[in-house]
């Protein structure tokens, strides 16, 4: 199906999300198929903290189990995944970092937090880049900015991020979601008129979340 570009204006989105959330990293795809169809269409990102301030390293178990979600993730949504984490045996699957790093730049360049929401996802599943390091995350943060590690934008980005003010910020974000009562993620809620209705819970081909917007347009309740 095909949506007018111009037929939500009076509506926005909040996504809650987790860049290393293996279902947020497969709902890219349907994502952008749909802001490509409502280009207009604000999107305010909200971290939720998958598995915020973990300190746990990761054990064989759940290495199973992630290859499993991942696979099934892949064969959904067509995403690339590195195998370089699982042959790590150091990792620490902690979440608050890559959230920050997206806080941060969202407090400074809000036009560019999507973008390294999404580019923290490419470097950590497609490309197996351990986005728990500030450094990694500088890189990034590099690649998205167009800057040198020279350059002023990288030096500020990692000032700001190693920031009381940024600690605060993302947690603040976390407590957002659950005050929402967001379970699961992806979460995508749709705003308009002074009232919010979540688009989906998890994740939902582009067709459909297109659907559900244009039903929300055009004052229906959307099917489930």
């Amino acid at each position: 199906m095909t949506a007018s570009p111009t037929a939500a204006p009076a509506l926005s989105l909040i996504y809650v999300g987790d860049p290393m959330c293996s279902w947020c990293y497969g709902f890219s795809v349907p994502l952008g198929q749909l802001l490509e169809r409502f280009p207009e269409l604000p999107v305010q990102l909200v971290l939720g903290g998958l598995r915020a301030y973990n300190t746990q390293v990761m054990d064989a178990a759940l290495k199973d189990k992630l290859r499993q979600s991942w696979a099934g993730v892949a064969q959904r949504s067509g995403q690339p995944f590195s195998p370089a984490l699982f042959e790590r045996e150091d990792f620490i699957y902690d979440t608050e970092p890559a959230c920050r790093a997206v806080v941060t730049v969202r407090n400074h360049a809000p036009a560019l937090a999507l973008r390294m929401y999404h580019a923290i996802q490419q470097a950590f599943y497609a490309q197996g880049r351990d986005v728990t390091k500030a450094a990694v995350l500088g890189e990034v943060w590099d690649e998205v900015h167009g800057r040198t590690k020279e350059a002023w934008g990288h030096i500020d980005f990692l000032r700001d991020f190693d920031s009381d003010a940024m600690r605060q910020q993302t947690r603040d974000d976390f407590l957002q979601a659950q005050r929402w009562g967001v379970r699961g993620f992806p979460t995508l809620i749709v705003v308009g008129d002074g009232q919010a209705q979540i688009l989906t819970n998890g994740y939902a081909g582009a067709d459909v979340l297109a659907e559900r917007l244009t039903q929300l347009v055009a004052g229906q309740t959307p099917e489930p």
